[in-house]
């Protein structure tokens, strides 16, 4: 029987492409710089061929390294799967696991579900990275996430999808706008005054406007003047608390006091309000399904019993 490449060398082959640069791929395989070279060595030795391209200056891949490396990776990803199979069917939700979220969800949901989730799941180690909902995808896609807590709708044929809630937007302007004055907006006569957004590639910007039924593209017929862009909803609030216009915030994000050392008010866009969802994203190749559902369940009702209990910053909303 032919001799086969080890997962350990295959790890080192891809830290290596990863990185191109010795010292820093065996840093991040918690192996020595010699050890990954003779493993590397050892590599090419079983599967007869030149995988990297050694210079003094830099490291590059060969055309069939480039080719192995994809493979690699989709093995290294099979073999996490199997172990994460194997703890779920023991104990779900036990164990790593890396969860991607999107800053327009993570500092609102996260502190109020983590807590809850350390209690019910002690065994859980969770691991976060917080990104735009785009990147986020194509690190699930490569493997190096296992789940993402996203904003839908979001298009994407490779994953498959879990709704836990919706957040409805409501208005946050100064008190002494025209708007203030009114206890319940319809969302038509709120975008006609100058709203604020966050800068493009946040979902939630996509979803204020197509909840909204504005055109993406500021400035043309059907559209709104749109003159600042955030990077943030802590930088959208202090915006509109400067005087600049009046914004669309989650509720999620009222909820968790982001107009705390703020005079804004809030106001309700009707009983009907546009409203985004919240969801989970994972591989449709995933072999977690059953936990990744068990996880949106405990979510969903965790933020359920949340909103429950009204908090201060709801209770400013008329």
């Amino acid at each position: 029987m032919a001799a086969l490449p080890t997962l350990r060398q295959l790890r080192y082959l891809v830290a290596l492409d990863d990185h191109r640069h010795f010292g820093h791929a065996a840093e991040a395989c918690a192996a020595t710089q010699s050890t990954l070279s003779a493993g590397l060595q050892e590599l090419e030795a079983v599967l007869g061929g030149n995988l990297v391209e050694r210079t003094k200056r830099r490291v590059l891949m060969t055309p069939l390294g480039n080719e192995v490396v994809v493979r690699a990776r989709q093995l290294l990803r099979d073999a996490e799967e199997i172990g994460a199979l194997v703890r779920s069917a023991g104990e779900p939700l036990s164990g790593p696991l890396r969860l991607g979220v999107i800053p327009t969800v993570g500092p609102y949901l996260l502190p109020k579900v983590m807590p809850h989730l350390r209690t019910m799941h002690p065994h859980l180690r969770l691991y976060l990275r917080e990104d735009q909902t785009a990147r986020l995808l194509d690190r699930l896609g490569s493997g190096d996430l296992d789940l993402v807590l996203l904003a839908l709708p979001y298009r994407a044929d490779e994953f498959e999808f879990e709704t836990l809630f919706e957040d409805p937007f409501v208005l946050a302007c100064p008190p002494g706008h025209p708007l203030a004055g009114t206890a319940s907006i319809p969302g038509a006569r709120a975008i006609e005054e100058d709203l604020l957004l966050l800068e493009e590639g946040h979902c939630l910007r996509e979803h204020a406007l197509a909840a909204c039924h504005l055109s993406m593209a500021p400035g043309k017929a059907g559209g709104w003047q749109e003159r600042l862009l955030a990077t943030s909803l802590t930088t959208l609030v202090q915006m509109v608390a400067g005087g600049l216009g009046v914004t669309l915030l989650p509720q999620m994000a009222l909820d968790s006091g982001i107009l705390a050392g703020t005079d804004l008010v809030s106001r309700s866009l009707g009983k009907e309000a546009p409203a985004r969802t919240i969801g989970l994203a994972w591989r449709a190749s995933s072999p977690r399904k059953t936990e990744f559902r068990l996880l949106g369940e405990a979510i969903r009702r965790i933020h359920g019993q949340a909103c429950e209990v009204p908090s201060e910053a709801s209770a400013q909303l008329v």
